[in-house]
Order: structure tokens, then sequence, then C-alpha cells
């Protein structure tokens, strides 16, 4: 408990632009599909994370049993699996993903569908830093609600012509007055995808399939898209 108090103390979490979780990394050629296959099974493992403990809750739970073979860095863990040291590589999955693309032939392991924990990912700000909170948390509405919307770097002049939606016209700085709780300029949130994009082009261009990462939307993609992103209502 000490220790999670000294990792989150003056800290706040603006929001959640990554959902992810636990998850495992095996050959390609093991033809092992599910975490459940994984009975008896040995594991690259980082020293002194959740992840150690994650396994042991999810296995014991389970009633199934495991070998873990522990390494100092994310680097050595790596290093353990391609070396055939382990049947198994066990991080959050954002960072299997990442693993995967350094290996000598990243066609030789695949992830596996499915978590056992909840790792979400977002923005963090300094305790009492209000202001720069706000400001954070609707940068990132903003940019799932322009997803939401298929408000785009490419079309938003369009769209800020032409449209007659309602929130379109608020997010790109025509109507509303969300800008003055923020303190900005009315066109902050065209602006920032004018410049970015959307979420979703974000997430494309950085992880997407079309990058070596090759990480498909899952959990991340919209509520009305079969994941569980949303942002609040713009206003």
């Amino acid at each position: 408990m000490d220790s999670y108090k000294r990792y989150f103390a003056g800290l706040n979490f603006a929001g959640v632009n990554y959902y992810d979780g636990q998850g495992f990394l095996v050959s390609a050629a093991s033809g092992i599909k599910s975490a459940d296959q994984l009975n008896g099974a040995s594991f690259c493992i980082q020293a002194g994370t959740t992840t150690e403990l994650n396994l042991a809750d999810y296995f014991r739970s389970k009633g199934m049993q495991f070998q873990a073979v522990t390494f100092d860095t994310s680097a050595q863990t790596r290093t353990g699996f391609e070396q055939g040291r382990c049947d198994a590589l066990t991080s959050d999955q954002s960072q299997l993903y990442s693993i995967r693309s350094q290996l000598k032939d990243p066609n030789s392991a695949v992830v596996l569908d499915g978590v056992i924990s909840k790792e979400p990912l977002g923005p963090v700000v300094r305790q009492g830093d209000d202001a720069w909170f706000n400001i954070v948390r609707w940068s990132l509405n903003a940019l799932i609600t322009g997803d939401e919307l298929g408000v785009t770097a490419a079309n938003i002049d369009d769209l800020a012509a032409n449209s007659n939606n309602p929130t379109i016209q608020r997010l790109v700085g025509n109507s509303g007055k969300l800008h003055e709780h923020l303190g900005l300029d009315q066109k902050w949130s065209y602006n920032i995808i004018k410049q970015v994009g959307n979420y979703g082009e974000s997430f494309d261009r950085n992880i997407g399939p079309g990058t070596p990462l090759n990480i498909s939307r899952g959990l991340n993609a919209q509520w009305s898209n079969g994941g569980i992103l949303y942002a609040p209502a713009f206003r």
C-alpha cells in the first residue's frame, strides 16, 4: 500500500486514451490460441512488476500451474523469449506488440486475444494544477469526439462551413462557450484536430495496422463500433 501511495502521490489522471491489459506473447508455431492452453507453461517476466502478481493471481484462480523465468529488464525478457527460455512472454499488450516488432522475425510470434487484467493508460498532470488538468482532459475529449463524429484534419474546414450538427459546430469553435471555462481561444479544439487529426487518426499513425506495432483498435474503438471509447457531451 505504501508503494501504491508513493506512486500516485501528487498526480491526477486526466482520462484514458488507451485501454490496455496484461496479455501473452507466444510462438506462432506453438498453435496456442488462448491463455487457457498455458497450464504448466514457463513465462518470461520482468521482475518486481505487477505483471508477476497478476500472472500468479490468474493462474491461482484457474487452478493452473506455471513457472516464472524472471529478468531485470524488458529487453532481457525479449531475449529470453527469442532464445526459447520460456513458452510465453507476459506483459501489457501494448508492450507485447512493441516487443514483437523488435524480434528478428516479428511474424514468428503472436499476441493472444484476451487479457487477464485492466491496465488503462492516459495523460497525467500534477495535482493542484486544475486549469492544466481541465485543458488536458478536454483536449483528449476533443480528439475522441472528433473520431466519433468523423471530423478529421482533412475535412474539418468543410464541416466547419457546412455541417448542421451542433456538436460539430461546437467542436470547430463556431459556437459554445467551453473555451471560456478553459481559458483558451475559441478555436482551440479546431486547432488540435487540424494539426494532429482526431483520436483515430493519431492511433493509426502511431500504433495502428499500418505501423510496425500493427495494433487493432479493439477496446479502443468507439463505443458505437464495438469498443468502450467515448467522451462526455462536448458542450
